[in-house]
């Protein structure tokens, strides 16, 4: 073809990456590094229901002659102040990203589209975005492929309204559940979490849709569940606990990493060295991207003391793109003072334009004329299933549930039975009118005929309030059950007051009911007094009881076996949950999910993760050491048992460390079960660091009828039996090993294993 090299699609992609480069001016380097307009500022929408760019846009893009990224440009909340009045829904979302990219690569010199990068944090944060689960519900699926699925789906959708990036929480853990982010974890397992990273990936590969996994590392360890506090981490836990998830998103093909908050040692990530080159980059080989949390180069300037310096320090460090920073703006001048040579900034520039170069841009950088990805489920079904799914039966006595015909009135109490908002997370934009399923709507829709459904409030989700409690208690004592919908809520609202990321501000008090989200830390994690007096005086009734907890933390939770007769967990189970806990309350769905994350006594008790090292602390003196429910704990309707553990060999070499374990389960209830079995790694001797507890290595799911047994067969390879070396990296250590099975973290069988030179 004539024209320039970059241009022509049969090139090489390092070829045509090289060419542009080799064309471009220094100020036009910088613009392709730069993400500092807030999207939502790109566009007006006018009196008449038209969009059109905004005079700041025009600004942006002419001060270096292109962008390199848009960040939000669709996001709508509380925070970015858009909604539907004045917001892009999805029918205008492909034509107003094309007039953005239109603008781009027509009024700059050499025509470099820009990347369009929104929130997918559980489905896109824009207006008519199909909402999941939040990644905790997600995580309690014990179900990544149900997820890829849902991920191959969201990131359609994103696709079709113009999105390019996808920024998804999915690397840290929680290790502190007092963190108000808590919400956005898989759980706080490694294994766990690089399973569904993997998913993820995948998932939005096939979609065609890049992702930036966040956030790079160790942000889940922050000291005191304090959002963006310092970590304490030593190298061995930030590899063995913290990086595992970004290795495996690595692998799966992540266009892109976040870098974190947090510092390590001392250095803040986005200015650490030997994380984002000297790991990320030489010993794991990377390519992608890296990309800043926002602000996140603006707070090196307290260590630089100048901005020109911080984007500076930034930049060598590995950082390819920012985010709304005042500093990478002034990356010519770090190159003309010398701070920074320009070809560091060329190896940043070639990498975004790889990424554009990868994604098809320069072909098709319009949605309108772009062919549609089909995935095969909608969104909506997959939100449905992942929430039904992802319903964790904590406590039973074996009678009260599933809800039957007898149950003639059912009382729904409690202050989130009939809340939409206070059951989608954080990150959401606004939903329209009629949209989703609560908890009271759902138990509605499912009770049989004649089946009288009452409600009341009973208490405010947060505070000691008890005015309510009459009502609630009367309607409690004559019905024949209550269901109490307690927990939490993430729903921010136009009275919530932000930082300049987008955290929520708090002082001594949670804003706009807020108990969790980003910026909302607890100190105490027991449920607020309103609440737990709501369950006492329901349960003195002498009705039964059944406690469901809508949640984006795992709650500290009393000994409730003597007062419920059920407790049951769903994770913000999105819009439709409340369906999906109705299901499961009335037996149309068999509860199946496991707990992602240990629940504690109190948070007096933290932390109280299953994977400690093992010392075998025997607990405080006032209170035992153990979880209330332990990891991977999770109850059904039916009885399961296991059989012992079976090795195919008791020995393996370092060399050829692989061998088969199998476990007979067996159903011997009368319902169908879906039951999760469990693989753990409990290193007995040798190793060249100090063991866990226990290690989650595997996990499989059986489908078993009433009085069915079945085998779980798990292969055993390298990956199942490495461990983090003395010099960081993984691999298989001779000792001797426990091959652990069973349903929960708690409840596990063993068989030995001896690893030999």
């Amino acid at each position: 073809m004539t024209g320039p090299l970059y241009r022509d699609p049969d090139a090489p992609v390092e070829a045509r990456v090289r060419d542009l480069l080799g064309r471009m001016t220094l100020q036009e380097k910088v613009g392709q590094v730069n993400q500092r307009l807030y999207g939502w500022d790109a566009y007006e929408r006018t009196a008449s229901g038209e969009y059109r760019l905004t005079d700041a846009f025009r600004t942006e893009v002419a001060d270096h002659d292109g962008m390199g990224a848009l960040y939000g440009l669709q996001r709508a909340d509380p925070w970015s102040g858009v909604g539907f009045a004045d917001g892009i829904t999805a029918a205008d979302g492909a034509r107003v990203s094309d007039d953005v990219q239109r603008h781009v690569v027509e009024h700059t010199r050499l025509g470099v589209p820009v990347l369009f990068v929104e929130e997918v944090p559980h489905g896109h944060q824009a207006l008519d975005g199909t909402l999941l689960p939040v990644n905790l519900g997600v995580g309690a699926t014990w179900d990544p492929d149900l997820y890829e699925a849902a991920a191959e789906a969201a990131g359609t959708e994103l696709r079709s309204r113009g999105g390019h990036v996808a920024l998804v929480s999915a690397l840290d853990l929680v290790r502190d559940p007092r963190w108000g982010r808590a919400e956005e974890c898989f759980g706080e397992d490694p294994y766990l979490a690089a399973r569904f990273t993997e998913a993820l990936v995948r998932g939005m590969r096939r979609a065609d849709t890049a992702v930036v996994l966040k956030h790079f590392a160790g942000q889940g360890a922050t000291v005191g569940g304090r959002n963006s506090a310092a970590t304490e981490l030593g190298p061995r836990e930030l590899h063995e606990i913290h990086l595992a998830a970004a290795r495996a998103g690595v692998r799966a093909g992540a266009a892109g990493v976040m870098a974190a908050y947090n510092e390590l040692d001392g250095l803040p990530c986005v200015a650490n060295q030997p994380l984002l080159t000297g790991l990320l980059r030489e010993r794991w080989g990377y390519d992608g991207i890296v990309m800043a949390d926002g602000g996140a180069i603006d707070r090196l300037v307290r260590l630089t003391g100048d901005p020109v310096a911080a984007g500076a320090m930034a930049l060598s460090a590995g950082c390819d793109l920012s985010l709304w920073d005042a500093c990478f703006p002034r990356l010519a001048e770090a190159v003309t003072r010398g701070l920074v040579p320009e070809a560091t900034l060329d190896t940043a520039v070639a990498r975004v334009l790889t990424l554009k170069f990868r994604l098809g841009l320069f072909e098709q950088p319009y949605a309108s004329g772009r062919l549609a990805h089909e995935s095969p489920y909608p969104v909506r079904e997959l939100s449905e299933r992942i929430a039904r799914a992802s319903v964790v039966l904590l406590e039973h006595d074996g009678a009260t549930l599933p809800l039957g015909p007898a149950r003639r009135r059912i009382a729904v109490l409690g202050p989130n039975a009939d809340s939409v908002p206070q059951q989608i997370g954080d990150y959401t934009a606004p939903q329209r009118p009629g949209t989703g399923i609560t908890v009271l709507q759902g138990i509605r829709e499912a009770a049989p005929d004649g089946v009288e459904v009452t409600h009341a409030v009973g208490c405010a989700l947060t505070g000691a309030d008890l005015s309510a409690l009459p009502e609630a208690v009367a309607l409690a004592a004559a019905a024949d059950v209550a269901v109490l919908v307690l927990g939490g809520s993430s729903a921010r609202d136009g009275g919530t007051t932000f930082d300049d990321n987008g955290a929520a501000q708090v002082g001594s008090a949670a804003p706009s009911g807020m108990t969790c989200g980003e910026g909302v830390d607890l100190a105490e994690l027991s449920l607020p007094v309103a609440q737990l007096r709501l369950i006492d005086a329901v349960a003195a009734t002498g009705t039964p009881v059944v406690v469901v907890l809508v949640q984006g933390r795992p709650h500290a939770l009393p000994d409730l076996s003597g007062t419920a007769g059920a407790v049951l967990s769903a994770w913000y189970p999105g819009p439709w949950g409340g369906r999906a806990v109705a299901d499961v309350l009335f037996g149309r769905a068999e509860p199946e999910g496991r707990l992602p994350v240990s629940v504690p006594r109190s948070a007096a008790q933290l932390p109280v993760f299953y994977n400690g090292k093992d010392h075998r602390y025997r607990g405080y003196v006032d209170q035992p050491a153990s979880a209330r429910h332990p990891f991977g704990h999770g109850l059904s309707y039916s009885t399961v048992s296991y059989g012992e553990p079976k090795l195919s060999r008791t020995s393996v070499s370092l060399d050829a460390p692989t061998l088969a374990c199998a476990v007979t389960v067996t159903n011997t209830g009368d319902r169908p079960v879906r039951e999760t079995v469990q693989l753990y790694v409990r290193r007995i001797s040798g190793g060249s660091s100090w063991p866990r507890t226990r290690e989650l290595r595997g996990f499989t799911r059986l489908r078993l009828a009433p009085g069915e047994s079945a085998e779980a067969v798990f292969d055993i390879d390298a990956d199942t039996l490495g461990s983090v070396k003395r010099d960081l990296t993984v691999g298989v250590e001779a000792g001797e090993l426990l091959l652990e099975t069973g349903p929960s973290s708690d409840r596990t069988s063993a068989t030995p294993l001896t690893v030999g030179p």
